[in-house]
């Protein structure tokens, strides 16, 4: 059995200044969000966040960023969130924009120990700068690094005691890849089920990359609400 937190200040307690973390999620769907507002009650500082975005300006990492909690941002997506757009334009944070493929296959690496790899992404564009390029078959390639982080925060809808982790159709996004990528991954979950009673074929996340559980309820908001006239 895995260490079930009683609260979600408990389950980031280990988190400190300077800390790298991985943040499961695409937009605002499949974010472990009280994990997210845990952090930031506990008023740590100096994060290195890798994450395909950075919320939006009231929710989600975003909550980070009004804190000034984060130093560097390492995803793919900028777009929803002005606050992040105001602080890259006046340098008041670090920030390395990877293509999101690219950025997936970092993080999948990372947790497969695969130290790097070589892709076409990026070939002729400013990302190559000062990266190993080679050519395979006649075509150039990129050498990209794999991403490590000291935590990783998920989120699953089901889990066992033991930490095998299911997520909720698009919810799966990022964060099977994000799970197996930190030395620590702590997953919140909507619903906690005992050992045996998942189904082993409808595994997503084996419970080897799982640390720690907490359970809670999510407000799920929407990141961007149409409706019909």
């Amino acid at each position: 059995m895995k260490p079930i937190y009683s609260s979600f200040r408990e389950a980031v307690k280990d988190i400190k200044d300077g800390s790298t973390i991985m943040v499961g999620g695409f937009g605002l769907c499949g974010i472990p969000e009280n994990l997210i507002l845990a952090l930031v009650e506990s008023g740590v500082k100096d994060l290195t966040v890798i994450s395909n975005n950075c919320g939006v300006d009231t929710w989600g990492l975003g909550l980070l960023l009004q804190n000034k909690q984060i130093r560097k941002m390492i995803g793919s997506y900028v777009g929803e969130n002005k606050e992040f757009e105001r602080q890259v334009l006046s340098g008041e944070i670090e920030v390395d924009l990877v293509p999101q493929g690219t950025l997936a296959e970092k993080i999948r690496a990372g947790g497969a120990g695969i130290p790097a790899f070589y892709t076409p992404a990026g070939v002729g564009t400013p990302i190559a700068e000062g990266k190993e390029t080679r050519i395979f078959n006649g075509k150039e390639y990129l050498l990209e690094e794999a991403y490590t982080a000291d935590f990783s925060l998920v989120r699953a809808v089901k889990a066992d005691k033991m930490g095998n982790l299911i997520y909720n159709k698009t919810a799966r996004n990022f964060n099977p890849m994000i799970a197996a990528a930190g030395k620590v991954t702590i997953a919140e979950v909507e619903e906690l089920y005992e050992i045996g009673e998942l189904d082993p074929n409808a595994i997503h996340t084996p419970s080897i990359y799982v640390q720690g559980l907490i359970v809670g309820k999510q407000e799920k908001r929407i990141e961007r609400l149409s409706v019909t006239k």
